[in-house]
């Protein structure tokens, strides 16, 4: 397996959240409760695999060896509209939590992110978002979270590069101004 797939298997452990959960099935093309299509291709990105488990649907996408991969999840409840209810902060926080327990754990070192979460647009909708980044043996593995409420749900968007392939956060924001207009219009 190359080394870009054993980066991008870490990372795709990492889409939903933690609880344990029934067995996964393919996620429909089309939310049921935010009406938010799947399509093949979103914005550039091609959709390599899509997986519904429990309350959480994950459809992970490639784009020039970058990994987006969205979740769309309730939670068990309602979550307000925005990037900036106390659910969503919470939330937002735990992801992050789970996101460095998961890396340590799967033996990734150096976990470096920023004390505090900024928001960030793309398209019409604001996202609270954080880059965190680990070392390899390849180099630093950047993520990029995003996440807000989006018709009483959790929108969760990661984008994934490597060192290695010589991309930047600048290569990860410009695939994310494609993808997510294209995601929500």
């Amino acid at each position: 397996m190359s080394r870009f797939l054993v980066i991008a298997a870490a990372l795709m452990a990492l889409a939903g959240p933690a609880a344990a959960q029934p067995a996964a099935t393919a996620a429909p093309a089309t939310h049921a409760g935010t009406r938010l299509s799947f399509p093949q291709t979103v914005g550039g990105a091609v959709l390599e695999q899509s997986q519904n488990q429990g309350n959480v649907a994950t459809y992970m996408y490639g784009l020039n060896k970058l990994q987006i991969y969205v979740s769309v999840f309730d939670g068990g409840r309602r979550i307000p509209t925005g990037s900036d209810s106390p659910q969503l902060m919470t939330q937002f926080t735990d992801e992050v939590n789970q996101a460095q327990m998961d890396l340590k754990t799967a033996g990734y070192i150096q976990f470096e992110r920023p004390s505090v979460p900024s928001s960030c647009s793309y398209g019409n909708l604001t996202f609270r978002c954080i880059v965190y980044s680990v070392n390899s043996t390849g180099g630093r593995l950047f993520s990029k979270l995003l996440m807000t409420g989006y018709h009483d749900y959790f929108l969760k968007i990661r984008i994934d590069w490597a060192q290695t392939y010589g991309h930047s956060q600048a290569d990860a924001d410009k695939a994310l101004q494609a993808f997510v207009p294209a995601l929500v219009r």
